[in-house]
């Protein structure tokens, strides 16, 4: 029964999202496939969620989630801060017909204590006449205790994605229960070259399994954008960077260990166009202009509107189109990573 409940609150319990310091690690680049003319790839750094290391230059721009206790934001320049520790409270003496449940989470057995950014919630054993597990009791802290009557609960606890549940017997003494949930933490960013892409127009989703999987999936995380971290059960994830709404999508595989942050940034090989349709080379653009970018092959990568389109484009050639009151116009493009620019269509 407890299976069948985590198996609910895992499709139910909502991404959180944490806003964090850079660390200065050394990083290890691993290969990463895309589906443009030119690969991209992935860089990795990881470290402590609990215990993070002093401050370098940051190479992520900040996110746009809340901060979280479970990680420490240390002072640029200063020494390493030690993490929060969840100190076990005095067990309260529970009122007459309550037993006291003092409940605690690590990142794993034997590993260090999750000090925040817990969600706490204790269910009835069985299901009401409508077929619904009650929730009882609810609390967000590192190390709560529940006064409740004697019985049979379902005790779940949840870090982000990661979760776990336990079922619990009170009687007539307290009890205190230790919960594993073996979370990892992903931070997800980009960059052109050695050009940080600015947050905003780098997205990424995120899969279970890896990308060579290839059965149907829906993503268990949407739009996290540069900065933001996800915290996520460990294991191997399928990473789908979209910079800009184009072609410029670069899929990597990453493995997340509990307890640990890892920092992403993955490379793409793409440049920023902006098409201009004119009379004369250096010429006014014309508005009102439809466009359609097209693969030397035929397939279509963007349709727009308007004098001044401004896409992504992987690295490669292309075809562009340009439809003006009537009449149809026509060139070869070729995209070279990093050089972004203007790219001008004669009406001729």
């Amino acid at each position: 029964m407890a299976g069948r409940l985590l198996s609910t609150f895992w499709r139910c319990t909502i991404a959180a999202v944490f806003v964090a310091a850079a660390f200065g690690f050394q990083p290890t680049k691993v290969s990463a496939q895309t589906p443009a003319q030119a690969a991209g790839q992935m860089t990795t750094q990881v470290q402590n969620l609990a215990a993070p290391q002093s401050l370098s230059a940051a190479p992520l721009a900040p996110g746009t989630g809340y901060a979280g206790s479970s990680i420490v934001v240390p002072v640029p320049g200063g020494p390493p801060i030690a993490p929060p520790v969840a100190q076990a409270a005095p067990v309260p003496v529970p009122p007459a017909g309550h037993v006291a449940l003092a409940v605690a989470a690590r990142y794993g057995q034997n590993a260090q204590p999750i000090s925040g950014g817990l969600i706490w919630r204790v269910y009835a054993a069985k299901p009401d006449d409508s077929g619904i597990f009650r929730l009882i009791k609810e609390d967000r802290g590192a190390a709560p205790t529940f006064l409740l009557p004697p019985g049979n609960y379902v005790v779940h606890a949840s870090l982000g994605l990661a979760s776990t549940a336990k079922a619990v017997q009170l009687r007539s003494d307290s009890v205190h229960e230790t919960f594993d949930v073996p979370a990892g933490g992903i931070r997800l960013g980009g960059k052109v070259g050695d050009v940080r892409i600015p947050a905003g127009q780098i997205s990424f989703e995120i899969y279970t399994g890896s990308q060579f999987d290839t059965s149907d999936r829906r993503p268990i995380a949407q739009s996290v954008l540069t900065g933001d971290v996800v915290l996520l059960p460990e294991g191997t994830y399928y990473i789908v960077s979209n910079y800009g709404d184009g072609n410029s999508v670069v899929r990597s595989d990453v493995h997340l260990e509990a307890g640990k942050l890892t920092d992403v940034v993955v490379t793409h090989r793409a440049a920023v166009i902006t098409l201009k349709l004119v009379n004369n080379p250096g010429g006014e653009a014309l508005a009102n202009t439809q466009w359609t970018v097209l693969t030397p092959g035929g397939d279509v990568i963007k349709e727009s509107i308007g004098a001044f389109p401004r896409l992504v484009l992987a690295e490669g050639d292309y075809h562009v189109i340009a439809r003006n009151e009537g009449k149809i116009f026509q060139r070869d493009l070729k995209v070279i990573t990093g050089v972004d620019g203007e790219v001008e269509v004669l009406a001729r």
